[in-house]
């Protein structure tokens, strides 16, 4: 099923898709990107994705990796976030998810980590930062968490008009209690307190972002981001005024929409 939320920019192209599981939406969203970054390729000869690092992101992920024609030596991929303090070992890092979830699987022509154990958190996020700005970012592959959240800006912290593409933050206890729902660590003690993110602009610069979110418990953040105020306390809102973006949901992240879909 395909629909268009309310209050789009007349310039804006956004679409929803809905499911009847998460499998069929990740295949669906990984053959839209797949599509981009062969456009990207064929058009400039090299391409530049970020990717999101998540369990709601595996059949996306697994999707675009077994694409074809895609000549992954040409790609850089950049990922959103990581937190403050583990080294890249730990299984519970951005990084360690990437490489079991992609990296393992396609040969880029760079993956760019972000580096959450450095001792100057501050000058990593500006490294990070000027790697972000050598060339336009094609594709986002992103999703959305149980607060609303884009990567790690949670609604305390969001700011649609941050002035820096990479920050340290604070994260709050909704989106640590996520990373224990999702089984990335035991208890809420286990989940780091900071981490450095990409942040809104950053994210939103993307030419065409591609959003996966399955599962009930993300129902009410896909119902305020695609029928609430565009407003930071739902950060996934901004979505709704990026030029090119596409929403791919399961019947379980879509059961909170039923003004739209009785509108459609």
């Amino acid at each position: 099923m395909n629909m268009k939320p309310p209050d789009l920019l007349s310039s804006s192209r956004f679409s929803i898709e809905i499911h009847a599981t998460r499998g069929s939406a990740g295949a669906s969203a990984a053959a839209r990107a797949a599509e981009i970054l062969r456009c990207a390729l064929r058009e400039r000869g090299e391409a530049r994705a970020i990717v999101a690092s998540a369990p709601s992101q595996d059949e996306l992920l697994a999707g675009l990796a077994s694409a074809p024609d895609i000549d992954w030596g040409k790609i850089t991929i950049f990922h959103m976030d990581e937190y403050e303090g583990l080294p890249e070992s730990h299984p519970a890092t951005f990084r360690a998810y990437q490489r079991r979830n992609f990296l393992s699987k396609i040969t880029p022509r760079v993956f760019h980590g972000i580096c959450g154990e450095s001792p100057d958190l501050e000058a990593e996020c500006a490294r990070y930062a000027a790697l972000l700005a050598e060339a336009p970012i094609d594709l986002l592959c992103m999703g959305i968490g149980e607060n609303g959240h884009i990567a790690f800006n949670d609604p305390p912290v969001a700011d649609f008009c941050d002035p820096l593409d990479a920050r340290v933050v604070e994260l709050d206890e909704a989106c640590r209690r996520q990373q224990v729902n999702d089984g990335c660590f035991p208890d809420m003690e286990s989940v780091p307190a900071r981490a450095v993110t990409l942040t809104c602009p950053a994210l939103m610069r993307a030419a065409h972002a591609v959003c996966i979110v399955p599962g009930p418990r993300k129902a009410k953040a896909v119902r305020d981001a695609l029928l609430g105020p565009v407003s930071e306390a739902c950060p996934a809102s901004i979505l709704r005024a990026h030029p090119d973006a596409y929403v791919y949901l399961d019947t379980g992240s879509a059961s909170g929409l039923g003004n739209l879909l009785r509108s459609c």
